[in-house]
C-alpha cells in the first residue's frame, strides 16, 4: 500500500474517533441525573428536594435531574441503592438524618453513612418544637422539667415511629436532662400529633407547619425550639439550649450527597449548584412557606454534621435501649 494511501485512512480513522472521544470528554453532567428520596411523595422532604432540586438543574444550565421517591424500610432501602451505584455522579441522595440514625438501631442497614457516600451540601433544615397539649399539667418547659423529676414514669411523649428523628431527638433531650418519659410510638407523625392535640399524650417533638394551626387555635403550647437560635417565626419561643442545655439541637436536615469515590471535580460542580440553589431568594421564600430554613453548606461542613451525629446517636440508641420494630 502507498504510504500517501495509508495516511490518509490513518486521518480518516482518526477523524471518526473525534466525535466518541468527545463525548467521553463531555463536561458533566451530559446525560440525566437520578436523586432519590427514601420518602413518599408529599412528605416535606419530598416537597423540599423538588423545590431544590429544581433550581439547582436550573443552575447547572438546565441539567436535567430527576427525582424518585424510593420509601421504605426507614430510608434504608433508597440509601443502600445510592451506596451501590457508580460513582460517577449521575445518582444521588436526597438525605435526612435517619442517613445517620439507621446503622446504630440496626447493625444490618446495610450501608456505613461516613464510609459509603460523598457529601455534597446539606440544603435545609428544620429545627423540631417541643409541643404540649392544653390539658398538659405544665405551661412552659420549665415546669415540664419539674413536673416529670416529681412524677417519674407519669408523663409520656408521642413520635412518628420506633427510630424516628422525633424519637432520637426526645430520648436524647430526655438523656441531657436526667428525665423518664413513657415514649409512645404512632405510624407516622399525623396520628401522633392527633393524640397530643386530645391530650392522650403530653408531650411531643414536631415540625412549624404541622402544628401551626394548633398552636393558633389554642390547643397546643409550644414550650421550645430546638435550635441553638430563636425562629423568625417564633420569636417568643426560647430555645431549649437557652432554658438550660447549652448547644443543644434538634434539626431535621435535608442534605445529598453521592456514592463514595465520585470524582472530586463532579462533586464540586453538583456542591456549587446545590449550595446556590438553597440560598437562591426565591426558593428561600418557598421553603420559609412550608417553616423550612434554607441551609447550603458545602461538603467538608456536611461531613462534620455526619462524623458528629453517628456517635451521638449511637450513644442516645444504647441508653434508651432502643430497637427497630
Amino acid at each position: 500500500m502507498p504510504v500517501t494511501t495509508k495516511r490518509r485512512l490513518l486521518g480518516a480513522g482518526g477523524a471518526l474517533l473525534l466525535p466518541s472521544l468527545a463525548r467521553a470528554q463531555a463536561p458533566y453532567p451530559n446525560r440525566s441525573v437520578r436523586i432519590f428520596v427514601p420518602f413518599p411523595p408529599g412528605a416535606t422532604v419530598d416537597v423540599t428536594a423538588r423545590v431544590i432540586v429544581s433550581k439547582a438543574a436550573e443552575l447547572m444550565s438546565g441539567a436535567s435531574i430527576i427525582v424518585e421517591n424510593l420509601p421504605g424500610a426507614g430510608g434504608n432501602i433508597a440509601t443502600q441503592r445510592v451506596a451501590r451505584e457508580a460513582p460517577d455522579g449521575y445518582t444521588l441522595l436526597f438525605n435526612a438524618p435517619n442517613h445517620t440514625v439507621n446503622p446504630s438501631l440496626n447493625p444490618n442497614s446495610g450501608y456505613d453513612p461516613e464510609r459509603d457516600f460523598a457529601p455534597i451540601s446539606l440544603v435545609a433544615q428544620i429545627p423540631e418544637i417541643v409541643i404540649a397539649p392544653r390539658s398538659a399539667p405544665f405551661t412552659t418547659f420549665q415546669e415540664f422539667v419539674a413536673y416529670a423529676r416529681r412524677h417519674p414514669g407519669q408523663l409520656s411523649y408521642a413520635s412518628a415511629g420506633i427510630g424516628s428523628h422525633p424519637h432520637v431527638v426526645t430520648e436524647l433531650l430526655l438523656h441531657r436532662l436526667g428525665l423518664e418519659v413513657l415514649h409512645v410510638p404512632y405510624r407516622g407523625a399525623a396520628p401522633a400529633l392527633t393524640d397530643t392535640v386530645a391530650g392522650r399524650v403530653q408531650l411531643k417533638l414536631d415540625s412549624y407547619v404541622s402544628s401551626a394551626p394548633h398552636i393558633a387555635s389554642g390547643a397546643i403550647r409550644v414550650l421550645a425550639i430546638a435550635s441553638l437560635e430563636r425562629s423568625p417565626l417564633m420569636p417568643d419561643v426560647p430555645t431549649v439550649a437557652e432554658l438550660g442545655l447549652p448547644g443543644f439541637e434538634g434539626i431535621l436536615w435535608m442534605g445529598v450527597l453521592a456514592p463514595a469515590r465520585t470524582p472530586p471535580e463532579t462533586i464540586a460542580i453538583l456542591s456549587r449548584a446545590f449550595m446556590a440553589a438553597a440560598r437562591a431568594p426565591d426558593v428561600s421564600q418557598r421553603l420559609a412557606a412550608q417553616g423550612v430554613e434554607p441551609v447550603g453548606n458545602t461538603p467538608e461542613q456536611f461531613r462534620e454534621i455526619i462524623v458528629r451525629e453517628i456517635p451521638q446517636w449511637r450513644e442516645v440508641i444504647r441508653a434508651a435501649n432502643i430497637r427497630p420494630e
